[in-house]
């Protein structure tokens, strides 16, 4: 058994046909799929099954398939841990965010890292946190930055900042010169929600109990832009992150309230495998988001 085996086995699991597999590997077809014959003569299974359209994982393969990446995860940290003895910014970070983080924050950081780790180019990947979480635990990524709660076999977090919410009105709803408005008051309004999936929706709902309830259809939002540009057009109310708020983020067609004490907020945490080999690049970005001119409060990390 070697790597190079490895390396063929999951190719042709994700790309279900074994001369794309080939391709994707600069092999060609015979010798991959010899190899993989070979492999599995020598585990005495069957690792697919092979159709003429598609090619399926067997129930055995899909358990080795799996043991294949995380051997191949960590056959590739061997290069890590001794780029990281020399400088662990060195080389692309590949970093995951939820999609009601990435727009307000990365633009800021991106530039701060610019200057903090010129040498550190970030491989962006913005998705739900369920699906950060399958990618960071798989070793497709190094890094998410996401929101509590959130805990993973395996992934240690490392906070990063706090930020409030706040609710978002018409510019002529009644409203509108209100200097604070209650969570308790929201469940009279017609308020909009992400879609479910995403957990700005559920924590939006932990802080208002009486939201308990799943809207009715037409009162969800596929993003936070969604949202605002519904409340622009009057169909209603909704409650957005303190970064979504920002001067560039401004229009005349919403007006932004506070809340009342306690104000409700959210912490925003970097995820990463026990072991990541290049904390000096944990510390980095946290320390760089730290410094941002945004309505964050930065948390020690403890």
């Amino acid at each position: 058994m070697t790597l190079t085996e490895l390396k063929y086995i999951v190719a042709v699991a994700e790309e279900r046909n074994f001369r794309r597999a080939a391709e994707r590997c600069f092999v060609s077809q015979p010798s991959l799929s010899a190899s993989v014959k070979k492999l599995e003569d020598e585990l005495g299974v069957q690792l697919f099954e092979r159709g003429p359209a598609e090619v399926l994982l067997t129930e055995a393969g899909d358990a080795v398939v799996a043991q294949a990446r995380r051997v191949l995860d960590e056959a590739a940290r061997v290069k890590i841990v001794a780029k990281e003895r020399r400088d662990p910014l060195d080389g692309p970070l590949r970093l995951g965010v939820i999609h009601t983080v990435a727009p307000y924050l990365l633009p800021e950081l991106v530039l701060a890292l610019r200057s903090a780790a010129p040498s550190m180019p970030l491989d962006i990947e913005e998705n739900q946190t369920a699906n950060l979480d399958q990618m960071l635990r798989a070793g497709f990524i190094d890094v998410a930055i996401l929101a509590l709660p959130y805990a993973a076999a395996g992934i240690e977090t490392m906070p990063l900042y706090d930020e409030e919410f706040r609710v978002i009105v018409p510019a002529k709803h009644e409203w509108s010169r209100r200097k604070s408005i209650a969570s308790s008051e929201l469940g009279a309004q017609n308020l909009l929600l992400l879609s479910l999936g995403h957990c700005f929706r559920d924590q939006v709902l932990d802080a208002c109990h009486e939201l308990s309830r799943p809207p009715t259809q037409g009162k969800q939002g596929n993003s936070l832009e969604t949202l605002r540009s519904m409340v622009a057009s009057g169909m209603g109310i909704s409650v957005l992150p303190a970064t979504a708020l920002t001067a560039r983020h401004t229009s005349p067609l919403v007006k932004v309230i506070d809340f009342t004490a306690p104000h409700p907020m959210r912490r925003i945490v970097a995820a990463y495998r026990a072991g990541f080999p290049r904390m000096g690049a944990v510390r980095v970005l946290a320390a760089s988001l730290a410094k941002l001119e945004l309505p964050i409060t930065a948390v020690a990390a403890t």
